[in-house]
């Protein structure tokens, strides 16, 4: 199993790799530094270097993150909403990305509520859609942590139109990281959230009502899929608003754990 990450260190952009179970990581971790294209041909620099040493980018910077609505049995259930027959989702700006170690800072237009969302993220590794009969398992390079950030009280604001695109696409709300993980069991695998360490949500990834091979095959109809895409899979039960100071926390089992802090726009 690889661990594979985006750094930057001493003003450069680098991208390494930490082999091994996550289990049996030591406290801090040793990258080994790669040259080349993380989705393409790359090759080992013999250079390694500790975790701590650099600050953490987000692992791969995707043309559109996708996020999944309504993909997860118990939520449907508890909201009262029919399951669905295929992916609905929508797309995080690109400037919303943020990695592991970075504030959460919604602009002080808005004042409303902002929700955390623990998600489990795929990364595409290799282009495909629907042409070319791809969107499988194939597909899929690894799988991160995703804090699909809600400016929630957006979404239905203007009665005329719900929006989604504005809710998601703050800078600093679409969070993903700290690594992308390859070879994880994510069958048996389960998304947890803490907030300032109190565990907020902890539901199964076998609760989802499309899997990941599925949501990639069907968004790939609908849209070319590049290497480095992310697709947000969904949240379960127990996303809610964050305060300020709060440390979030999105751990997908066998993946790795996100750490971010909130910062109201009155902090700022």
């Amino acid at each position: 199993m690889a661990r594979w990450l985006r750094f930057e260190r001493e003003g450069a952009v680098g991208f390494g790799r930490i082999d091994g179970a996550i289990a049996a990581l030591p406290d801090d971790p040793v990258i080994a530094i790669c040259d080349g294209e993380m989705f393409g041909a790359w090759h080992l620099t013999g250079e390694r270097i500790a975790l701590h040493s650099v600050r953490l980018l987000p692992p791969c910077q995707p043309r559109k993150l996708i996020g999944l609505w309504n993909n997860f049995h118990a939520l449907a259930t508890k909201l009262g909403q029919s399951v669905p027959t295929e992916p609905l989702y929508f797309i995080k700006a690109a400037s919303s990305y943020a990695g592991h170690g970075d504030d959460i800072r919604p602009p002080p237009s808005y004042d409303g509520k902002v929700f955390y969302e623990g998600e489990l993220g795929i990364v595409i590794g290799r282009r495909t859609d629907g042409n070319e009969g791809g969107g499988d398992d194939q597909a899929i390079f690894g799988y991160t942590c995703v804090n699909d950030v809600t400016a929630f009280d957006l979404i239905a604001r203007d009665p005329s139109f719900a929006q989604w695109t504005r809710a998601k696409s703050f800078d600093t709300v679409g969070v993903f990281g700290p690594w992308i993980a390859t070879d994880a069991d994510i069958a048996n695998a389960s998304v947890i959230t803490r907030v300032g360490g109190r565990e907020r949500q902890n539901y199964p990834v076998a609760d989802m009502i499309f899997s990941p091979s599925e949501i990639v095959r069907l968004i790939a109809r609908d849209m070319t899929l590049e290497p480095g895409d992310v697709i947000a899979c969904g949240t379960s039960i127990g996303a809610l608003p964050m305060r300020e100071g709060n440390e979030i926390e999105i751990e997908v089992t066998g993946v790795g754990v996100l750490k971010n802090v909130y910062r109201s726009a009155r902090s700022a």
